[in-house]
């Protein structure tokens, strides 16, 4: 079955179309990842499907009922895990969990019992007494995600969980969400680090302009782009890397920074490496490396976006 379904899904803000006429179904069991540059219309929809947003038209309907007319139903069965961290810093860890369950009907025993087993879900049981503003970022983290899932929902919104913490805390919540999904639950999973969408999720949807431009498995999104490669290129410096110039050699798809390395996505019927090689000495910019490298979920955001997934 299918715990969401977005049926023409619109919102306006004045004359501006965040979300434009949208449809999307999540199944059961799924680690669905949504993709989108900021402004994209991802945070947008993720509020109306979470009830904190009202749509102009559409429909969103959790585990078969609407969320309009049911919206008590969908909000007992959706989990957030908000992107800016929702916590007391004045309230215990237990006491915060028990607040937010609270909020869902949850009393007396079964109140306590599921406190306690979503504290040591998150491996933050020994610190059920301390308070918030002596954790770390990835503690912190780890502590919304309990908050939203004491109450056992069936859906639940992670939005960019991982953001601003170390590597530790990082590899301890996607373990938490690979096993809050081997428990049942079905995740939709935002992230501005590609590489955890394509570790975790089995299906994947890029929104761009409010719309969805694709769907599918990982595999299926890079069979998309087979006419094309990727040409990592290390400098020294990119102080003096003209992105645009580059983007002007014939065959040339997008190209994108990442710390010391020019990502590039080229047209695999186009030999233009010496071109490209050529504005680098031009430019007297110092390459210290050069390899190809097989499509990955990233090319195939650039190529159908034309921008980077963390461009503000």
């Amino acid at each position: 079955m299918n715990v969401l379904e977005i049926k023409n899904l619109t919102k306006k803000f004045g004359d501006f179309i965040a979300v434009d006429n949208m449809s999307l179904t999540v199944a059961e069991g799924e680690i669905f990842g949504f993709l989108g540059a900021n402004g994209a219309g991802k945070s947008t929809t993720i509020n109306m499907i979470a009830g904190l947003l009202r749509s102009n038209d559409g429909t969103i309907s959790i585990l078969g009922k609407n969320n309009a007319k049911q919206s008590r139903f969908a909000k007992m069965n959706i989990g957030m895990v908000p992107q800016d961290i929702a916590i007391y810093e004045d309230m215990t860890a237990y006491e915060n969990v028990k607040f937010f369950a609270g909020l869902y009907g949850l009393r007396g025993a079964e109140l306590n019992e599921r406190v306690v087993e979503a504290l040591e879900f998150v491996g933050l049981q020994d610190k059920h007494k301390s308070y918030p503003k002596s954790f770390s970022g990835g503690m912190k983290r780890r502590l919304n995600i309990a908050c939203a899932i004491a109450h056992r929902p069936k859906l639940i919104i992670m939005d960019e969980p991982t953001v601003g913490i170390d590597p530790q805390s990082r590899n301890y919540i996607l373990t938490s969400v690979r096993k809050l999904n081997e428990m049942g639950c079905t995740i939709i999973y935002t992230s501005h680090y590609m590489e955890e969408v394509e570790e975790i999720c089995s299906k994947i949807a890029i929104i761009d302009h409010g719309k969805i431009i694709a769907e599918g498995t990982k595999e299926q999104l890079k069979s998309i782009i087979t006419n094309t490669k990727d040409v990592w290129i290390e400098v020294k410096t990119t102080e003096k890397v003209n992105l645009a110039a580059i983007q002007d050699i014939n065959g040339v798809e997008a190209v994108s920074v990442d710390e010391n390395f020019i990502k590039i996505n080229s047209d695999t019927g186009v030999n233009n490496l010496n071109k490209i090689l050529e504005h680098f000495m031009n430019s007297h910019i110092e390459i210290r490396s050069l390899q190809e490298k097989a499509p990955n979920l990233e090319t195939v955001f650039l190529t159908l976006t034309g921008r980077n997934l963390r461009d503000q």
